[in-house]
Parts: C-alpha cells; structure tokens; sequence
C-alpha cells in the first residue's frame, strides 16, 4: 500500500513561521510536522510515500530527500501553484497506482494507530474517513458519522456530526474522467456521500490540527511534557 502525504499549502495562517520554511517542516516535540507522519507510515510498513510540493518546494525536498533518511522511499510531484487537495492527488495519480492508498494532510499531527488503515476494505466505496470530536476552531463539524457510514449534513441523517481529520484511505477512482488543475477535494467526498460510497470511523487518539502559531507551540510544550508519551 502506497500513502500521499499533502503538503503543498502555502500556511498562510502559519506566517510568519512559514516566510522561509514550509509549514511540514515547522517543527513539535524537535521533530518536523510531516517527519512524524513519515515515521508513522514507515512502522506500519508503508514505505512508498508521494508528497506534493508547492510553496517553498526546493526547501522540502532538500530536507526530506528521497526519504532514505527515514527507510523510505519518497517521490516528489511539484504544482507550480497550489492545486488544492484534489487537484494535487489527480497530479499525483501516476505515481500512486490504481490501488487504494492512504492520505494524510502534512499540518496535522495525531497519536492515531495507522494501522488500522491497512485493514480497510472498500469494496465498492471510494474512501474510507477518519474522524475526529469537532475542535473549538471548528464546533459544526463536517460530515455526520452513522453506524460506519458517512453521510453529509443535507441528507439528514442521524448520526454524530464530525470533522475530517485529514487521514483517510482513497481509491483513485474517485478522480475518474477529472480534468487536472485546481480542485478541492470536499465536493468530491460530498458527491461519493450522495451515493452511499463513503466509510467512515472516529479516531480514538490525540489529534491537532497545528494550523496557528499558538496551536504550535501549544502541542510542542505538550509533547515535550510529555502528555502523549
């Protein structure tokens, strides 16, 4: 199984942390955001890793090179500008295959087993989502959770209302017959929802989305503490 970790963003929020370093980079517990994410894959046993590159890209991929640093193996897509989540898959899509694979958002940072995503069958779905309590930044959450099944907020459904964590496993078709170029990828999940081909579970593990200067340093005083140890 291969894994897309999505770094590409301009961290626009993370300023001005991210002038001169690419917000993956930023660093918590005297590791970079994505270091952690790259380790986590890599003791699953998930060695083949895509990352996008956008902002800062020679920066990035001087640091993390071909990933031999780390036991595994990286590939480097470049977007001239950002192409959102979806865009930057679909540019990705040569090098990922035509199996399911997992994606991961380069600014969060979790406590959560990856290997549970390796257990993943979809079947006839498109992706399978990971979930997390809704955050204070973020209280209305994005999609509703209902017995292993995701669905959206329009099709009234019960359930518990949750917000995307940024870790899921996709299978390429999602993007069949899609054109490259700048695409976001929540009007996709929302379409494959629409559909009834979206899976779904609730993370049970520490998660932050380090999208601020504050939530940063939050999470890496909480880290050095040792409050995820």
């Amino acid at each position: 199984m291969k894994a897309m970790i999505l770094a590409a963003g301009l961290g626009n929020r993370m300023r001005p942390l991210t002038l001169y370093k690419p917000k993956p980079l930023l660093e918590v517990g005297g590791k970079p955001l994505i270091v952690w994410h790259i380790e986590k894959l890599k003791n699953i046993g998930v060695t083949e890793i895509v990352i996008n590159s956008a902002w800062l890209a020679d920066v990035l991929i001087g640091a993390l090179g071909d990933g031999s640093q780390f036991g595994v193996n990286i590939r480097w897509t470049r977007e001239v500008e950002g192409l959102e989540t979806a865009g930057g898959i679909i540019n990705a899509l040569p090098l990922l295959g035509t199996e399911p694979f997992i994606l991961v958002n380069g600014d969060v940072w979790t406590t959560f087993d990856f290997s549970s995503l390796l257990n993943v069958e979809l079947n006839a779905d498109l992706a399978h989502l990971v979930y997390v309590t809704n955050p204070p930044q973020h209280p209305k959450g994005d999609f509703v959770l209902d017995q292993g099944r995701s669905y959206t907020f329009e099709q009234e459904h019960a359930g518990e209302a949750l917000t995307y964590s940024g870790v899921a496993v996709i299978h390429p078709k999602m993007f069949d017959g899609l054109d490259a170029g700048k695409r976001p990828l929540a009007p996709l999940l929302k379409a494959a929802m629409l559909d009834g081909k979206i899976s779904a579970q609730k993370m049970q593990a520490a998660w932050v989305d380090v999208g601020t200067p504050e939530r940063l340093s939050d999470l890496d005083l909480q880290i050095r503490q040792g409050m995820y140890a």
